[in-house]
C-alpha cells in the first residue's frame, strides 16, 4: 500500500504544484512541460532502459547459470554464509540466493552496475521462491533491496570521470568521503531494517564481520590516499574493476568445464530469461518514472530547497550547502536526473568549490531507491513493498546528513 499510495501521491503533489504555478505566477506552459515529460519518460524507461537491460540481463544470467553449474556461486554462498544467516534469517546457508546476493553486492562494490542489476534481478528471483506471499515482500527481500539502495561503492569511478571531464584540479579527491558517506548509508539500512525485523545487531558474528569489513576499507582508504595520486586512483580502479570481473567469468567458465558441462548450453539455458524479465519489469518502470517526471517538472523539487532554506536561515545553520541539495532530493527518484544536477552544479560553482564536491558525494553517498523498488520488486510480481521504501529512504538521509558533514569536514 505505501507504494500505492506514494506513486498516487507524486501525481496529486505534481498537479497542485502545476496549478499554483499557474494560478499564482502565471507559467502558462507548465502543464505542457509536465505532459511532455510524462512521454519522455515512458519512452525512455522502455528505449534507454528496459531494452538494453534485455541484453544486459541476458549475457549476465547466462553467465550466472555457467557459475551454478560450475559450483561457484554455492563456493561463494557458503563463505559469505555466516554473515548472511545473520542478517538474511530465513534464508538456508546453501540456497542459491546467497551466491547471487554475493555477486550483486561484489558488482555494486567495483562500480559495475551494467554487471549488477542482473546479479540483483536474479538475487531476487532467488529469494522468491523462499517468499511464502508471493504479492508481499519478504523480510529477506526488503534487507537486500535497503542494503542495495544504500549503493555502498568502493571506487565512484563514474562520478570522477565526471569531475576530470569539467577541469577538477583532482577528480579523486572526493573519493574518501564518497566512501565514508555511502558506507554510513549502508550500515543505517542494515541498523533499520534489523530493527524492524528484530535481528540481534550486537551478535559477535555480526560485529565480527562489520568490524572485519569496516577495517578493509579503513585500510583502503589509508592505502590510497597516502600511496597512489589521482591518476594512479583512477587507473587501480579501471583495471581492478573489470580485471576481477572478466577473471569471474573465467572462473566460471573453467570451473563448468572442469565439472564437464556442456558451458555454452548452460549459458543458453540461463540466458533465456533474459528477454522474459525486462518485458515483465516494463510497466513497473513506466509506471514509476513517468510518476517521477511528473515530480521533476512540476518544479517540486525547487520549492522544497527553498523549504529548506527558509528553515535553517531561521535556526542561524551554515546554509552553504543549500545549492548542492537538490541532487541529494533527485537521488532516490532518478539516478539520470541527479546525474544531470551534479554536473550543472559542478557547471556552475566550479567541480573544486564546496558545493560542487558537495554535490559529487551526494550523488555517491545512496543509490535510487524508487526506481530499484520498481525495477526489483516488478521483476517478481511484489506489490506489497511493506517497509522497504521507508527503511531505504531513511539509509539514504543517513547517507545525506554524512555526506553535509565529511564535506564540511574534508572542504568546509
Amino acid at each position: 500500500m505505501a507504494l500505492n499510495y506514494i506513486w498516487t501521491g507524486f501525481f496529486l503533489v505534481g498537479f497542485v504544484a502545476a496549478l499554483a504555478q499557474w494560478l499564482f505566477l502565471g507559467d502558462t506552459e507548465i502543464f505542457k512541460r509536465i505532459v511532455d515529460g510524462t512521454f519522455t519518460s515512458a519512452k525512455m524507461a522502455v528505449m534507454d532502459i528496459a531494452l538494453p537491460l534485455a541484453g544486459v540481463m541476458t549475457l549476465w544470467l547466462g553467465i550466472m547459470n555457467v557459475g551454478e553449474k560450475a559450483g561457484a556461486i554455492n563456493v561463494l554462498a557458503r563463505f559469505i554464509a555466516p554473515f548472511f544467516s545473520r542478517i538474511f534469517p530465513e534464508v538456508p546457508k546453501d540456497h542459491p540466493a546467497n551466491g547471487h546476493m554475493v555477486m550483486n553486492f561484489s558488482a555494486n562494490l567495483l562500480g559495475l552496475d551494467n554487471a549488477a542489476t542482473p546479479f540483483g534481478l536474479k538475487a531476487m528471483e532467488s529469494l522468491q521462491t523462499l517468499n511464502p506471499d508471493k504479492d508481499t515482500a519478504s523480510n529477506a527481500q526488503i534487507m537486500f533491496l535497503v542494503l542495495h539502495t544504500s549503493g555502498l561503492t568502493l571506487i565512484p569511478l563514474a562520478i570522477m570521470a565526471q569531475r576530470a571531464i569539467l577541469g577538477a584540479a583532482n577528480p579523486a579527491d572526493i573519493f574518501i568521503p564518497c566512501l565514508i558517506a555511502t558506507y554510513v548509508a549502508t550500515m543505517a539500512g542494515i541498523i533499520v531494517v534489523g530493527i524492524r525485523q528484530r535481528i540481534n545487531l550486537f551478535d559477535p558474528v555480526l560485529g565480527g564481520w562489520i568490524g572485519g569489513m569496516t577495517l578493509a576499507i579503513g585500510a583502503m582508504i589509508y592505502y590510497f590516499s597516502n600511496f597512489l595520486n589521482k591518476e594512479q586512483i583512477q587507473l587501480v580502479s579501471t583495471v581492478a574493476a573489470n580485471l576481477i570481473l572478466f577473471s569471474i567469468i573465467v572462473i566460471f567458465m573453467v570451473g563448468a568445464l572442469r565439472k564437464r558441462v556442456n558451458v555454452y548450453e548452460a549459458f543458453i539455458e540461463g540466458a533465456k530469461g533474459g528477454i522474459q524479465t525486462s518485458i515483465t519489469i516494463i510497466p513497473y518502470l513506466v509506471g514509476m518514472l513517468v510518476a517521477i517526471g511528473v515530480v521533476r517538472n512540476a518544479g517540486i523539487l525547487d520549492f522544497v530547497v527553498r523549504g529548506f532554506e527558509w528553515v535553517f536561515v531561521q535556526l542561524g545553520v551554515n546554509t552553504e550547502f543549500i545549492p548542492a541539495l537538490p541532487t541529494a532530493l533527485m537521488k532516490p527518484l532518478s539516478g539520470s536526473g541527479s546525474r544531470a544536477l551534479m554536473i550543472d552544479t559542478m557547471t556552475t560553482y566550479g567541480p573544486d568549490s564546496f558545493v560542487g564536491r558537495l554535490a559529487c558525494i551526494f550523488q555517491g553517498s545512496a543509490d535510487t531507491t524508487f526506481y530499484i523498488v520498481a525495477l526489483y520488486f516488478g521483476s517478481v510480481g511484489i506489490r506489497k513493498t511493506r517497509y522497504a521504501i521507508s527503511c531505504g529512504l531513511l539509509a539514504d538521509l543517513a547517507g545525506v546528513i554524512a555526506a553535509i558533514f565529511v564535506a564540511y569536514l574534508f572542504f568546509g
